[in-house]
């Protein structure tokens, strides 16, 4: 989910290997809340390496595939395993899954391209991807200090 910005239940528990286009390492998501949702996401390395090992072989069906024949895995279940592995790592318990997604979300619009954002996470709406910029301020902090550096710069100049 950090590196796809997919969602859980939706996109990410019911991906298929045959949605795999590992030649131009994308995943083509059919299962979205909505139409834009139907999109290719960008696979990183990071992505292909687990997919290759956790796919090996196959050719077709579920990339997380459930117990029960012929199903996937459920937000359920995977769950409770996020739970108990957060609590053994003594993590805050508003850290949910979904914290991945919006990681994404705010790593992509760093690069300052909403539309990358919009795009590789199914927004149609500006004011939906926009939710995921976030106060850095550094930046803040960076922009303040260089026009302080310029302003003095351009002062010893004229002197």
């Amino acid at each position: 989910m950090r590196d796809t910005g997919m969602r859980n239940a939706r996109e990410l528990y019911r991906m298929r290997i045959e949605n795999i286009d590992w030649n131009y390492r994308v995943i083509f998501n059919p299962n979205s809340k909505t139409r834009k949702g139907r999109r290719y996401i960008p696979m990183s390395d990071r992505v292909v390496k687990i997919l290759v090992v956790r796919c090996a072989d196959r050719k077709e069906g579920w990339v997380f595939p459930s117990r029960q024949k012929g199903k996937h895995i459920t937000g359920g279940l995977v769950n409770k395993q996020w739970v108990k592995a957060r609590k053994k790592a003594g993590l805050t318990d508003n850290l949910v899954l979904y914290c991945a997604r919006h990681d994404f979300g705010t790593y992509v619009l760093q690069t300052g391209n909403i539309a990358a954002v919009m795009n590789s996470m199914g927004h149609s709406d500006v004011k939906t991807a926009m939710t995921y910029q976030q106060p850095e301020l550094n930046v803040v902090r960076d922009a303040i200090n260089s026009r302080h550096i310029l302003r003095h710069t351009a002062e010893t100049l004229i002197r």
